[in-house]
């Protein structure tokens, strides 16, 4: 197959647990919504996908379904996924006159081959052509503009909802990576569970993802920062509003973010001598929802004692990638997973 006639229509997709991104070649990012779908249990009818779905989250009737059909960055639930899917990429096509477009969509770097058939044939039942594979932290580093073809090491650190993906990149191929089941998710569960136990303050993971983006941090704040948080008391049963701060959640967050640093000492600890030189002095790179906790950058450079920078528009990194690979097929078509079995 030749891999060069890709039209101006092709379409990117970041299939994250947290959002999916789509991008045209061409155009940019024409959806970015939360990977949520609200099904009718019996018939699956869907009811909404994205935003309109996630406001449904923990507050259904117990005939109709609300969930996030991705957990951990994979698959959990096939039919959800491929009926949300599909709803989001029939909206993109129908908006922008796309018909049977031809698809790269951005994966864990930890996914099996039973999960990347899963994904294509998602994907396909969605609508595409054709299905392309490429893996998160590929994707994320021509995201953020990392020159992945040359003979330079770099290391892209990608924080998403399900998972950390940490790689070391060189001559278009991903030399050391790690996976690690621990990111936003993860954290949100942290505040939940400290607000239950510490606090006795039942709440709901978008109120966990909201105090995660306000006042989470990897270190303590220069200045603390405050919070008024509603919830439900475990002790009255009622309705309860508390103040919370950056210190209660700095405390809550800190061994997950451990463990992120960890995994990232590991990668470094694997990698070649000449490709951790030239990361010594071009730096981490971190992109995803995760890079943007307050410290997370200031952390590693203290743990690793290496320069580290925030991708521009670290949310955006593995649909800009996916973007940027159909915009230079030929030059990168090495970094597609399943270039090869297609072709």
């Amino acid at each position: 197959m030749n891999l060069a006639g890709f039209s101006s229509k092709d379409i990117g997709v970041d299939l994250g647990t947290a959002n999916i991104i789509i991008t045209i070649k061409g155009k940019g990012i024409v959806l970015n919504e939360p990977s949520v779908i609200a099904i009718e249990k019996e018939n699956h009818n869907i009811l909404a996908t994205g935003a309109e779905a996630k406001e449904m989250l923990g507050r259904t009737p117990k005939e109709i379904n609300a969930i996030r059909p991705l957990q951990d960055g994979v698959i959990a639930d096939f039919t959800a996924t491929q009926l949300m899917l599909k709803n989001m990429l029939q909206k993109v096509c129908q908006r922008h006159n796309v018909h049977k477009p031809r698809v790269v969509v951005g994966v864990p770097s930890g996914i099996t081959e039973v999960e990347e058939r899963a994904v294509e044939e998602s994907v396909m039942q969605a609508g595409a052509k054709e299905v392309y594979l490429i893996e998160e932290p590929m994707a994320a580093a021509i995201g953020a503009n990392l020159e992945v073809s040359e003979p330079n090491g770099n290391i892209i650190v990608d924080i998403g909802g399900g998972t950390t993906e940490v790689a070391v990149i060189s001559l278009g191929g991903i030399v050391v990576s790690n996976s690690l089941r621990v990111a936003g998710d993860e954290i949100d569960e942290d505040i939940i569970n400290y607000a239950k136990h510490r606090l006795n303050l039942s709440i709901g993971a978008t109120t966990a993802e909201e105090i995660k983006k306000q006042i989470g941090c990897a270190m303590p704040l220069m200045t603390e920062a405050t919070m008024q948080v509603r919830g439900r008391d475990l002790i009255t049963g009622l309705p309860q509003t508390l103040t919370i701060t950056s210190s209660q959640i700095f405390e809550a967050m800190r061994d997950s973010i451990q463990k992120i640093v960890e995994v990232v000492k590991q990668t470094l600890e694997r990698t070649p001598p000449e490709l951790a030189s030239d990361i010594m002095e071009r730096g981490i790179i971190i992109a995803g929802g995760g890079a943007l906790i307050k410290g997370l950058d200031t952390l590693l450079a203290k743990e690793t004692d290496m320069p580290v920078y925030v991708a521009e528009n670290p949310l955006e990194c593995v649909a800009r990638g996916a973007e940027k690979t159909l915009e230079d097929l030929e030059k990168l078509r090495d970094v597609l997973m399943n270039s090869k079995r297609k072709r």
